[in-house]
């Protein structure tokens, strides 16, 4: 018992040291002025969002299956940083194919061109929260225990603001009950509060 009590506090402690460095690597090595004109979300920039959608649209039916969209965020080179973040812009593109922003059917497996500049929109953001998630996963199995929540509360705060117990705040988050939080849990927990992540406090999503 007690070769395993030192073995859970040796874990602790490494996560609580490690979690602090990653944080600090992931926002320093950012330079989120450059991520945000990478994709083309303005109200002014529709030509540009036109042939973006025409370079992904390699089967050239006029809509956008998952499977395209990957494909055109790994070969488009400006994009390239959105395409590692993998889970990022599958739930981009799993928000977008069912947003209100179509005219076309709705619950389909496709992003038709209405709903395109709200998949670009989605994909900043939930490419934000990627990075968030990575910082406080600090040991990188694709969730995040309550210690590495709580050693990252100091980070997380300077993205939401106060958080009263950061305990009480884990369960509320770990919808499922399953004793870590998954990145959609994550993802739709910083939807609902007043997520920013640049260093310049003025874009604030």
């Amino acid at each position: 018992m007690l070769k395993f009590n030192l073995q859970v506090l040796c874990l602790w402690f490494i996560v609580a040291i490690s979690n602090e460095k990653v944080c600090e690597a992931c926002m320093s090595e950012i330079n989120w002025a450059e991520i945000n004109e990478k994709l083309p979300t303005g109200p002014d920039e529709g030509d540009e969002r036109k042939e973006l959608f025409k370079k992904f649209d390699v089967i050239k039916n006029g809509r956008l299956a998952l499977f395209e969209v990957e494909r055109g965020l790994r070969y488009e080179p400006k994009l390239g940083v959105f395409y590692d973040a993998k889970p990022a812009f599958k739930r981009a593109f799993a928000l977008a194919k069912d947003s209100e922003e179509s005219s076309y059917r709705r619950g389909d497996d496709y992003v038709e061109k209405p709903e395109f500049r709200y998949f670009l929109q989605s994909l900043l953001q939930s490419f934000k929260c990627y990075m968030a998630f990575s910082c406080v996963d600090a040991s990188k199995d694709s969730r995040i225990e309550l210690i590495e929540f709580v050693n990252a509360e100091p980070e997380i705060k300077r993205w939401v603001g106060k958080i009263n117990d950061a305990e009480e705040e884990f369960k509320k988050i770990d919808a499922n009950g399953g004793g870590y939080i998954l990145f959609d849990e994550f993802c739709n927990w910083l939807d609902s509060k007043d997520f920013h992540i640049e260093d310049d406090d003025d874009n604030i999503l």
